[in-house]
């Protein structure tokens, strides 16, 4: 096929689309690679990783520099003996420029159509005044409101209004202009966590999944995780002297503990890249640094990029006054 790297044509069933990126809480991200390895999905296609991503940085490793791997974007198949809807599961270590996102969508579709995908299936985080160790609920939106009809039965919340921003929600959007049915399935995480992994919200997101496309998962290993990571987060806690409340947590302590925990934690490596071509992208068009600024605010790092921030308009400023 144009465009794809194909392995293996495998003959599939009436298959669903999966389709997950990093992004806050990694929560798309660990539910799809988990599925992957749960249900060992083979891999019969891959997006050539330059055609959508280009290097932005070295790596060092005991003092010595080398240049990283690009992300890669793969295409895994999972024959369903027990069912009549056999899985196509794409899995991207990152997030293209949304400049190329339609671009990059279109091919993800161009597998959709040769395999007649039924329904494609999508994960996100969804932010919320939380604590930590509360079972996180899961928000739905579909593309029709008969999809939505169909998703009360498992007690869900449903995404009156809002956006779902990155690949995790856009693509959809690509594939119901498209022509394709699709639904997001949001694990909520705690608003002060949304720098760190989230397993618990992964396996909430996935259980809902499973249950819908009628599938078996050991979430063994996925709930020890969760379970990591919350005494981790404790820890965390105990150490800044800020313990978790009952019931919601305020905006004061939210804001209070997410500064604290960006000093001790890092960003998600898809989230560090989107910030580095956004820089690139306003030192060209400085009309885009708004679109940097938000991004910077809403991970709380600001404070770490502002005077590089603030250097761009400088720049700009010299600029002017030589023309």
């Amino acid at each position: 096929m144009e465009n794809i790297t194909m392995k293996k044509r495998p003959k599939l069933k009436n298959p669903y689309l999966i389709v997950a990126w990093p992004g806050m809480g990694e929560v798309a991200y660990r539910a799809g690679t988990y599925l992957v390895d749960k249900l060992k999905a083979e891999e019969f296609a891959a997006i050539p990783a330059e055609d959508f991503f280009y290097l932005t940085e070295s790596i060092v490793r005991e003092g010595v520099l080398t240049l990283p791997e690009l992300p890669a974007s793969k295409f895994y198949f999972w024959k369903n003996k027990d069912g009549k809807n056999d899985l196509i599961i794409f899995i991207s270590d990152a997030q293209p420029d949304l400049a190329m996102a339609e671009e990059y969508s279109m091919r993800i579709l161009s597998i959709a159509k040769k395999y007649k995908v039924k329904k494609i299936f999508g994960f996100a985080a969804m932010p919320q005044p939380i604590d930590h160790t509360q079972s996180p609920n899961i928000w739905f939106t579909a593309t029709s409101a008969d999809i939505n009809a169909s998703l009360k039965k498992y007690n869900l919340k449903m995404l009156s209004e809002g956006q779902i921003s990155g690949m995790n929600g856009l693509f959809l959007g690509v594939a119901k202009r498209e022509g394709f049915e699709g639904l997001c399935l949001l694990g909520e995480i705690p608003l002060y966590t949304i720098q760190i992994e989230n397993p618990r919200a992964a396996y909430a997101v996935l259980d809902i999944a499973a249950k819908i496309l009628e599938i078996k998962i050991d979430f063994s290993e996925l709930i020890d995780q969760a379970e990591a990571s919350e005494n981790q987060i404790n820890n965390l806690l105990d150490y800044l002297k800020v313990g978790p409340t009952p019931g919601p947590i305020g905006e004061e302590e939210i804001e209070k503990i997410k500064k604290s925990l960006s000093q001790l934690t890092k960003l998600p490596q898809s989230v560090k890249e989107k910030i580095e071509k956004l820089f690139q992208q306003v030192n060209s068009d400085i009309s885009k640094a708004q679109e940097l600024k938000s991004e910077l605010d809403r991970w709380n790092v600001y404070k770490d990029y502002e005077d590089r921030f603030l250097d761009l308009f400088k720049d700009k400023n010299k600029k002017e006054k030589n023309n």
